[in-house]
């Protein structure tokens, strides 16, 4: 159906109207100039109103084509009452939310090239060891070189193991990919598994632990809390030199239930200390072997279960990471 413009409209209104005007004439000339001018009155509004509307239409057209090149400003000082109006609002509504979706994306994809460096990044050290190695030993002959050789790969095999797993479970927790399995959990029970992980390398270092844990209960994931605190109990290891100690102790509120570890290690600097949470971040005493995805993995696990961590620190000190176990989920 073809599309009938303002002219058309004009002059069919005429043709239909031109009729009853000669009658109008042929009863009575005062007759037929009221008729006239009423006519020629309303013909105007009309196309004074229509005018306008087609400018309204062709406004929001223009600036829908401008959002398509990417540009949002939007002058919403004109409105008025009406169903146009109306519909410029939801159209500045919609855009809006365009513009502020478009946003996220570019960070989220500036977030995902970052991310990917890093990773590729951690990955390219141990890769680079194991090379290195292989190489050594393809012209080592003595068998205690070849042996010592051999621990290395195995370590950077491990390392490289280790980042790929927990990447993966940053990965399914970022995508909510994981079901927690939530019971009543023993946190003394929690404790004891985690360190038995490290119970080798605390032997080694001489790391003494020592425990001030009244036994509470919490509704969680037995495993993946587990993993946090593991993940916790790590970074502590590597900032505790040889014969430090650890402290595991709890407190209680009517709000919640607290797990605090600390060490007695070099601590953490005051300007880094809000950021040791972030995923891939290294502070100034980081450890070399660190890779800056630990404590982010820990913090992503609790906050899954309604819990909070945080972490107090003085250089020369030592470290204390709080986690607190709400009581009722808030």
């Amino acid at each position: 159906m073809k599309k009938l413009t303002l002219k058309s409209i004009i002059a069919i209104a005429v043709a239909f109207s031109l009729p009853f005007l000669i009658a109008a004439f042929i009863i009575d000339f005062k007759c037929g100039i009221t008729a006239l001018c009423l006519s020629a009155g309303l013909l105007t509004l009309f196309a004074l109103y229509e005018t306008s509307r087609i400018r309204f239409i062709d406004g929001i057209n223009s600036y829908i084509s401008r959002v398509l090149q990417g540009d949002y400003s939007f002058d919403i000082t004109d409105n008025f009452e009406g169903e146009l109006s109306i519909l410029k609002n939801n159209i500045y509504k919609v855009v809006v939310m365009l513009k502020s979706t478009n946003e996220e994306l570019k960070k989220e994809k500036l977030g995902l090239a970052s991310s990917m460096a890093d990773i590729t990044h951690q990955l390219k050290t141990p890769l680079t060891s194991i090379t290195v190695m292989t190489d050594l030993m393809e012209n080592e002959e003595m068998r205690e070189k070849r042996s010592e050789l051999l621990e290395i790969i195995k370590t950077q095999t491990e390392k490289m193991n280790w980042l790929t797993v927990t990447l993966l479970k940053l990965s399914r927790l970022d995508a909510d990919a994981i079901s927690f399995n939530f019971s009543d959990i023993s946190i003394a029970d929690i404790v004891d598994s985690s360190l038995k992980t490290f119970q080798p390398t605390l032997d080694l270092r001489s790391i003494t632990i020592k425990m001030n844990v009244q036994d509470f209960s919490f509704y969680g994931d037995s495993s993946w809390t587990s993993e946090a605190v593991k993940n916790i109990i790590k970074n502590c290891i590597e900032h505790t030199p040889v014969g430090g100690e650890l402290v595991f102790s709890t407190h209680n509120t009517n709000i919640y239930n607290e797990l605090t570890i600390s060490d007695n290690g070099c601590g953490i600097d005051s300007e880094d200390l809000p950021h040791i949470f972030e995923r891939f971040y290294h502070g100034k005493n980081a450890s070399a072997d660190s890779v800056g995805i630990g404590l982010n993995l820990a913090k992503e696990i609790l906050s899954k279960q309604h819990a909070e961590i945080t972490c107090e620190s003085e250089l020369g000190k030592g470290s204390c990471f709080k986690i607190k176990f709400y009581k009722t989920v808030i």
